[in-house]
């Protein structure tokens, strides 16, 4: 499992190889997928299979995976339509300057959340967790020259990384609390988190995290504007992987947190608002990929309320349908990309008629519509079916679940027919441009992901074993198998989903009445979330603007005055409360030339800072600089002394030479702010001097030196102490400092080479 995680960020690493050969780089996610598809019989035999290998031992933490019926199911997933989009990728963005990027992106996103579903260790489902948001910002904002692009991706980022935080420290919570971060560990522990006192604060923290990932009810407006990313990333991210990450998460949690009130009646709630909300909102869209996210989050809170259900039927429909819902919403977001791509339009009011242009496209975006819809033979009508059966049977306001789960399904309805149906069927219009059938790479990944609900609707049986296997996983305590079949007999479940279709006739006969409505109502949308995001930032940007005025005046005097201030305040005091120093100078061992080198620096010291000249100032402080090099010379350090002194002198030079037609000093300082200069610059010299002498006169361990003298020549092979101290002893202190150069020289060759590009453009 490592290995299938590894391999997709090396497949990253050279994408950019493969920029004009996209279907080879296809073969990495559809390799993995039949890897997986391989360990389908052992997993739901076994029920798991472990693989762990060291991280940070010293710490207890391990790279420990876990493929389970719940992970193989969503591991199948994102390998499966991540080699389509890859295909499709080929094609939309066939020509694009930055398509061996994109490629980059996708593949490394890939393996990210290949890392969260197969993670059995929490720290390390948190690494992966963040790394989906990093490669999903990459992937949104990847038109970057667009600011709405950049925008997106930023919300996106926002949103889900403060939900991200909140998740950790849930997760450091739980850790602490259970005595483990292994997963494997919490699962066999059972339910014995439910009665401790961190519980709820816990359950809070994970929730917000998966909450924010999946869009839900109030954070779900980052997911419609992540839209502006190219189809192919709103195909994977969107439909399929990245949204269902919090889903995952707590289908994984279930049996350690799941089973109490708390935890059923906030899943339960904020799914039922997200599933009816999302569908009401989506009714006013007139872009066909604003459609089709907001009908993701509607299936989002679906899934979100069958987890909090818990029943063993919302956990099989759970299951179902996210594989329903993967399939039918991938193909409709890549049907919608080259919709785009062919008639120049995404607007469903300026489309339709395309199916004598489009015949392939037409069919796989029909089909699709229909499982959407929740109509048979499709797949996404098996799935309905239990979502209906698992709001009848809930425990607690069956009536109430049972009525939104009917409206839900007759908003998916409408939005299926305006995203699937409509521009294929509808009246015709005349779309910008000549209008023809998308190549092959891009009709392809629609029509099989189509036909895989096709085929799993008309024999569910094929998915009988996967979703047993990970309502296994899900609710190890209550083993149970429902039967998957396309008509399980007249019962009260067909009655409402008759009327929910009935609906949904209804509702999309009068669907641009709707959609001039929500026009009119766009002005509510200042009150919603996404508007009160927008005045999060604002004010924060506010709050910074002013922050900054207060304390980046632009004056270097005032940012040192107020340095040494805050260093003198907070070191002194902690010196005097806290600090026992013993006899800091011992006169005794002070000579007289260490003495007559003391007086001549602060003699050079004081010269420099009272002289009018600049040349008498750099010669003062050429004093200063001798004076240091004596003090390495008497104190043992000839090579030190000699470096000073080299130093030192080349300094004094340069200067003389470049300030020696200037003018003298000029004073525009008063001579009040003069002396509290001098008070500040005192005390902040003074504490350094009381500091070094402290230190010097405190010994905690053996002296180190006599280590570094014995041990130069010994271990090191080097006869000059100071040389083998930096390169050997103290390498990774000199690496640094060399980093920071280079980092540093890097910069400077870019300024520089910005400054030669606008040059030649002048």
């Amino acid at each position: 499992m490592l290995a299938a995680i590894v391999s997709g960020f090396v497949g990253a690493i050279f994408a950019p190889l493969f920029r004009r050969a996209g279907w080879l780089l296809a073969l990495l996610p559809a390799g993995l997928t039949v890897y997986f598809a391989s360990e389908a019989l052992p997993v739901w035999r076994r029920g798991a299979i472990l693989s762990s290998y060291p991280w940070a031992p010293a710490l207890g933490i391990t790279l420990s995976f876990r493929l389970d019926g719940l992970s193989l199911l969503f591991a199948l997933l994102i390998t499966g339509l991540g080699a389509l989009v890859v295909l499709y990728s080929g094609g939309y963005l066939h020509g694009h300057a930055q398509l061996g990027r994109f490629y980059a992106f996708l593949l490394a996103f890939m393996a990210s959340m290949l890392g969260l579903v197969l993670a059995d260790n929490l720290l390390l489902l948190y690494v992966f967790w963040e790394l989906t948001s990093i490669t999903s910002y990459l992937l949104i904002g990847f038109d970057h020259e667009r600011e709405a692009a950049r925008r997106a991706a930023l919300k996106a980022l926002l949103v889900t990384s403060a939900g991200g935080l909140a998740l950790l420290a849930g997760f450091v919570l739980l850790g602490q609390a259970e005595g483990s971060y292994e997963i494997g560990a919490l699962l066999k522990q059972g339910g014995a988190m439910r009665e401790r006192a961190a519980y709820v604060p816990v359950l809070i923290l994970i929730l917000a995290g998966a909450f924010t990932k999946s869009a839900q009810y109030p954070f779900h407006f980052w997911l419609p504007a992540a839209m502006e990313a190219p189809t192919p990333v709103s195909a994977y991210l969107h439909a399929a992987t990245m949204v269902k990450a919090g889903v995952y998460l707590l289908a994984r949690l279930s049996p350690v947190l799941g089973g109490t009130g708390v935890w059923s009646i906030a899943i339960m709630t904020v799914g039922s608002v997200t599933m009816v909300a999302g569908g009401v909102q989506g009714l006013s869209k007139v872009d066909l990929k604003q459609i089709l996210a907001y009908s993701t989050v509607s299936v989002l809170g679906i899934l979100m309320q069958l987890i909090g259900a818990g029943t063993p039927v919302a956990l099989t429909a759970m299951a179902v349908f996210v594989a329903a819902h993967g399939l039918y919403k991938g193909a409709l977001f890549l049907v919608a990309g080259a919709v785009d791509h062919e008639a120049g339009t995404r607007e469903v009011t300026r489309l339709g008629g395309l199916w004598k242009a489009m015949p392939v496209t037409a069919t796989a975006g029909l089909l699709a519509a229909l499982s959407m819809a929740g109509l048979p033979p499709l797949f996404g009508f098996v799935g309905k079916e239990l979502f209906y059966e698992s709001a009848m049977h809930a425990r607690g306001y069956e009536e109430l679940l049972t009525a939104a789960a009917g409206l839900t399904g007759a908003l998916l309805f409408v939005l299926a027919g305006a995203a699937g149906f409509r521009p294929f069927f509808g009246r015709a219009r005349r779309p910008a441009g000549e209008v023809h059938e998308a190549p092959l790479g891009m009709w392809l990944g629609p029509a099989l992901l189509a036909g895989g609900g096709l085929v799993l609707g008309l024999a569910p049986k094929l998915m009988d074993a996967a979703a047993r296997s990970a309502v296994a996983a899900m609710a190890p305590a209550e083993p149970a198998h429902i039967e998957l079949a396309l008509f399980h007999g007249l019962s009260p479940v067909l009655v409402i989903s008759a009327a929910s279709v009935a609906g949904g006739v209804a509702l999309y006969a009068v669907h641009g009445r709707l959609i001039a409505a929500g026009e009119r109502l766009t002005s509510l949308a200042r009150w919603g979330p996404a508007r009160a995001y927008e005045r999060t930032m604002e004010a924060l940007n506010i709050a910074a603007a002013a922050q900054t005025r207060f304390l980046q005046s632009g004056y270097l005097r005032y940012y040192l005055t107020a340095l040494i201030t805050t260093l003198v305040a907070v070191a002194g005091f902690s010196i005097i409360q806290f600090a026992t120093f013993p006899k800091l100078v011992r006169l005794p061992d002070v000579h007289i030339y260490d003495g007559m080198v003391a007086v001549t620096i602060i003699a050079g010291a004081l010269a420099a800072i009272r002289s009018s000249s600049r040349l008498a100032a750099v010669a003062a402080l050429g004093v200063v600089g001798i004076g240091v090099a004596l003090i390495f010379a008497l104190f043992g350090a000839p090579d030190l002394a000699m470096t000073q002194l080299t130093v030192e002198t080349l300094t004094v030079i340069l200067l003389v030479l470049v300030l020696y037609h200037l003018p003298g000093f000029s004073t525009f300082s008063e001579p009040r702010r003069r002396r509290r200069d001098a008070v500040v610059a005192i005390a902040g010299g003074g504490l350094m001097s009381v500091l070094v002498l402290a230190t010097a006169a405190t010994s905690y361990a053996p002296v180190i030196s006599h280590y570094y003298v014995a041990n130069s020549y010994k271990l090191a092979h080097g006869r000059n102490v100071v040389n083998v101290i930096l390169t050997d002893f103290r390498s990774l202190d000199t690496l640094g400092e060399i980093t920071v150069l280079s980092v540093s020289a890097i910069g400077v060759w870019g300024l520089l080479r910005l400054r030669a590009r606008e040059g030649r453009r002048k």
